[in-house]
């Protein structure tokens, strides 16, 4: 599977855990036959897809399989090479450090690449925190924006989320963003300090592993209600209106 003579390689996108849990419990049998069978990648981080690739126990050692680095670091220009070895055809795959290759990293760079040359694009099923948080959430899945990080900054960050909360008011989207793990607890302060008090504000931890907690109300009930303890967990953060 993982050449194809005469023909170029097609670009698989591979999505990653987004926790320690077992690949089988969230994977479908034919993503995890399809990335055990690849010799060729291309990767967020060596080490984290190195880990994620010996719990599907490939095909063949860890170390024989080629790596190349995609991430906020590579320069534009180097971009069309990492296709290569699809080129020579081979079968390559795009894996980030977590959930799904292009939803919020540079992982879509490759994969626009692959377009402007012809090559065959693949996506795999796999989890993604934010469809998963979404779906969780009891919010608007018709129409939602997905934001990235917020600014780290106190000023800068409430001033983003009095936005959001004034685009919630004004089209009803649901707006979804995500925080550096040990910046939860200040996030959420923010969020309660900034938004209305009717704003229905969902936090989504751990998604998928043993640790899942996911809390969906009203700002006014998280700031009279105990808070679940978020330091250090990744978590997806939304704001909006029940469906």
């Amino acid at each position: 599977m993982s050449v194809r003579r005469g023909a170029p390689g097609r670009l698989y996108l591979v999505p990653n855990l987004l926790g320690f849990v077992p690949p089988e419990a969230v994977l479908p049998q034919r993503t995890i036959a399809i990335a055990r069978a690849l010799g060729h990648f291309v990767v967020e981080t060596p080490k984290i897809a190195r880990q994620f690739l010996k719990t599907l126990g490939p095909s063949r050692p860890v170390r024989e399989i080629a790596m190349a680095e995609l991430n906020e670091h590579t320069p534009a220009v180097s971009i069309d090479a990492l296709l290569d070895p699809a080129f020579a055809g081979h079968d390559l795959g795009l894996l980030s450090d977590a959930g799904c290759p292009g939803v919020a990293d540079p992982g879509a760079l490759l994969v626009a690449a692959a377009h402007r040359a012809n090559l065959p694009v693949v996506p795999l099923v796999g989890p993604s925190a934010v469809l998963l948080a979404l779906m969780a959430s009891g919010m608007n899945g018709q129409a939602f924006v997905f934001h990235g990080y917020l600014p780290a900054k106190a000023a800068a960050r409430d001033a983003a989320l009095k936005a959001l909360d004034a685009a919630v008011a004004r089209t009803g989207f649901s707006q979804l963003f995500i925080e550096t793990p040990y910046r939860n607890e200040a996030m959420v302060d923010a969020v309660l300090s900034a938004c209305a008090p009717s704003r229905l504000f969902c936090v989504a931890a751990e998604l998928t592993s043993a640790n899942e907690q996911i809390v969906s109300r009203s700002v006014a009930e998280w700031r009279r209600m105990p808070r679940p303890v978020l330091a250090g967990r990744p978590a997806m953060f939304l704001l909006g209106t029940a469906s």
